[in-house]
């Protein structure tokens, strides 16, 4: 059985977006300081399709988050299109015509929508029916591999406060943002967690935790 993990950047003062998110700017303002690390990577800018970058302390604990994947669970802001019913002629979202993802990935929305079907083995499947739901469709689609919450910070939030996470890895870089979207806000102080790892790498430090 597979399991339910996620990672995310986040401050040092705890927040994953800065102020005033849009959909010109989604991490809101000074946010994409907190991806820095991860886009320098040679073994994520692969699977993007771009080319050179580094391989530093990071890329083992990049590539073995990404590993054994199976599906993603994501909330509607992560896949683009904004709030309220899709509309006549929806978005595809922000991942393009071939997403990074090449495996099903569900979408937590209140609004249907048809599945789409794009290049390289990645589908979008729309659930209205809440995280338990787009959990057990995620985790069919999966088999044996693990299901990645991908985001956003309230997606996770929700997994985290119904106990259903078995594995975090936080991506801590060393900001302040000052305000935004925290990612412990109104969730209980103790989540059930231990730390297992802390690994240091340029401009980041990776805390592993996983379900006590």
């Amino acid at each position: 059985m597979g399991k339910l993990k996620f990672q995310i950047s986040v401050s040092l003062d705890g927040f994953v977006a800065g102020p005033n998110p849009s959909e010109e700017d989604p991490l809101g303002e000074g946010g994409e300081q907190l991806h820095e690390w991860v886009l320098a990577l040679a073994a994520w800018r692969k699977p993007h399709g771009r080319e050179g970058g580094e391989v530093n302390a990071s890329t083992p604990i990049f590539e073995k988050a990404t590993a054994n994947l199976g599906a993603t669970i994501m909330g509607r802001g992560m896949f683009g299109g904004g709030p309220g019913p899709w509309g006549e002629d929806p978005w595809q979202g922000w991942w393009g015509d071939e997403p990074p993802f090449h495996h099903p990935v569900f979408v937590l929305t209140h609004h249907e929508r048809e599945p789409l079907e794009l290049e390289g083995g990645t589908s979008f499947t729309f659930v209205t029916g809440g995280i338990e739901s787009a959990l057990e469709q995620a985790k069919a689609a999966a088999g044996d591999k693990d299901v990645a919450i991908g985001g956003g910070a309230e997606a996770i939030q929700q997994y985290l406060a119904a106990s259903l996470v078995d594995e975090m890895l936080l991506n801590v870089v060393p900001i302040l943002l000052g305000s935004g979207t925290r990612l412990f806000e109104g969730l209980d102080p103790d989540l059930g967690f231990e730390q297992v790892e802390a690994i240091e790498a340029p401009g980041v430090a990776h805390l592993m935790y996983r379900r006590a």
